[in-house]
């Protein structure tokens, strides 16, 4: 067979064998490596060269050598741009063929590989056009036919480029992906530190304190208190503020499924365990391993899944429903309630033993009516957060409105409160949210029909504030004086003529007393 023939054979055989390598799931590195022990063996293309462009600059570094069949390399060599035969491959983008060695100038010679009496063959490595990410070299193991070789090393050029193009594409999306992984989790942590729990009374102090002792300590929590309090929000806090803010942070509502979905959602389960079951699935205690599981609503689970429950909290281990195989856990618990667990311990609906489980650090969440001299600073706080929802808008609330809030009972509490601000933000074609504003919502009507058991202090005003406009001045005085206008003049230093066109060049709707 003449030798041009075995020569083209053999370059087919190696072309094939490294797609099949560049294909596989090694390593890059590894990949590169075992191409040029290819191209020793089967080519005789001795002493490979692969060279990759660095991220950070222009300068090309050495990465895989082949070297008397050992294929390791070990001292660092770099290239920059225009510097020596390497470098002029990057800057012409296109494969260079030497005769001899000896015979080039432009040779460095840094590895001190290459036989001075042999051709030398590099091509440039590139992605597309005008992008060249490095080269790959060779030395001839004689000089027959340096044309078709030269287009031989160019097709295993163009093969790493594509596989390096795919390497980096993946490297890019999963830098992407772990530069959005580390935002969310900075924004999280953002979202739930201490200072996103709004809140300068003494009863909201005590919450403060007791979150930043529990937080440092991986001990089980009971969040109480009525509904609409925060107590997820406090759940939140304690996880991205302990060692465990790093794992998992997983919620479940214990009231919205009935114990057969509950049983399933926190355990998990074998696939054909019961009808609908076609595949494995981790429940909320094995995805959050390491983590915090937040169970909302604990007091309201029947008796029979208190025992189930209770396992996993004692022994931090369970089988997955239709499983036999025991799992074990480290899972920091949160749970909360708003109902009087004690009492069903009383009466037998909830296990001591459970409730002594879960009751280690209780921190009770204060109702809003019992604090609040905070509703100026949740309403400023929710107000900033409805204006987001609301594309930016910007939006103010009087002190009038300030003063009607106090006054309600707050049945509902901060829930209650956000959405009666997310209701006034809607209604007030302006974004200032006065006393009229929240009377349209119905607010006040509630506060005089009764509803309310009691009525808060409001906190005293200055009429010579210079901070407070004309409109909220009169409105201030009116309903101090209980809207009677004699007496509101008398306060403002004005006669009744003056505080009644007052009120009528401000637009005051009189409150019917």
């Amino acid at each position: 067979m003449p030798a041009r023939l075995q020569l083209i054979e053999a370059e087919l055989d190696t072309l094939y064998l490294i797609s099949q390598v560049l294909n596989s799931a090694h390593d890059l590195h590894e990949k590169l490596q075992v191409i040029l022990e290819m191209l020793h063996k089967r080519s005789g293309m001795r002493s490979g060269m692969i060279t990759l462009k660095e991220i950070e600059n222009n300068s090309m570094i050495v990465s895989v050598v082949h070297t008397n069949g050992t294929g390791k390399f070990t001292e660092p060599v770099r290239y920059n741009p225009g510097e020596g035969l390497m470098g002029a491959i990057l800057d012409e983008n296109c494969t260079i063929v030497v005769e001899k060695v000896s015979e080039e100038p432009r040779f460095l010679g840094r590895l001190g590989l290459y036989d001075p009496e042999l051709p030398f063959i590099g091509s440039p490595i590139y992605v597309e056009e005008g992008d060249t990410i490095g080269v790959l070299a060779a030395q001839p193991d004689s000089s027959l036919f340096l044309g078709e070789r030269a287009r031989f090393m160019e097709m295993i050029a163009n093969l790493i480029a594509q596989s390096v193009k795919m390497l980096r594409v993946i490297e890019r999306k999963q830098l992407n992906l772990q530069s959005e992984r580390d935002f969310l989790k900075l924004t999280l942590i953002k979202n739930y530190s201490f200072e996103n729990i709004v809140g300068h009374s003494s009863p909201m102090l005590r919450v403060f304190d007791l979150i930043r002792q529990v937080a440092k300590w991986n001990t089980t929590v009971l969040i109480r208190g009525e509904s609409g309090t925060g107590k997820e929000v406090v759940a939140n806090a304690i996880h991205f503020n302990s060692g465990c803010a790093s794992g998992p942070f997983l919620r479940l509502n214990c009231a919205a499924l009935p114990d057969t979905l509950l049983e399933s959602e926190l355990f998990g389960h074998e696939k054909g365990a019961f009808s609908g079951a076609i595949s494995q699935r981790k429940g909320r205690f094995e995805l959050a391993d390491n983590g915090t599981l937040f169970l909302d609503e604990i007091g309201d689970i029947s008796p029979s899944f208190q025992a189930k429950l209770l396992r996993v909290l004692q022994e931090g281990e369970f089988e997955r429903v239709g499983g036999t195989h025991t799992i074990k856990v480290n899972v920091r618990i949160i749970a909360a309630t708003n109902r009087n667990l004690e009492e069903g311990v009383t009466d037998g609906t909830f296990r001591e033993d459970l409730y002594y489980r879960l009751n280690v650090m209780p921190i009770q969440m204060p109702p809003l009516r019992d604090r609040t001299e905070d509703i100026p600073q949740l309403s400023e706080f929710l107000l900033g957060r409805i204006s987001q929802q609301q594309g930016g808008r910007p939006l103010e609330i009087k002190e009038s409105a300030i003063r009607i809030l106090m006054k309600h009972d707050w049945p509902g509490n901060v829930r209650e409160l956000a959405n009666r601000l997310e209701r006034a933000a809607i209604m007030s074609p302006n974004g200032i949210i006065d006393r009229d504003v929240i009377v349209s919502t119905g607010l006040e009507d509630e506060i005089g029909s009764g509803i309310n058991h009691k009525i808060p202090k409001t906190p005293a005003i200055d009429f010579n504030d210079e901070n407070m406009d004309d409109r909220e001045r009169v409105i201030a005085a009116l309903e101090q004086s209980g809207w009677v206008q004699a007496k509101a003049a008398r306060l403002l230093n004005m006669t009744p003529r003056q505080i009644a066109y007052r009120i009528l060049t401000l637009d005051i709707t009189m409150k019917q007393i």
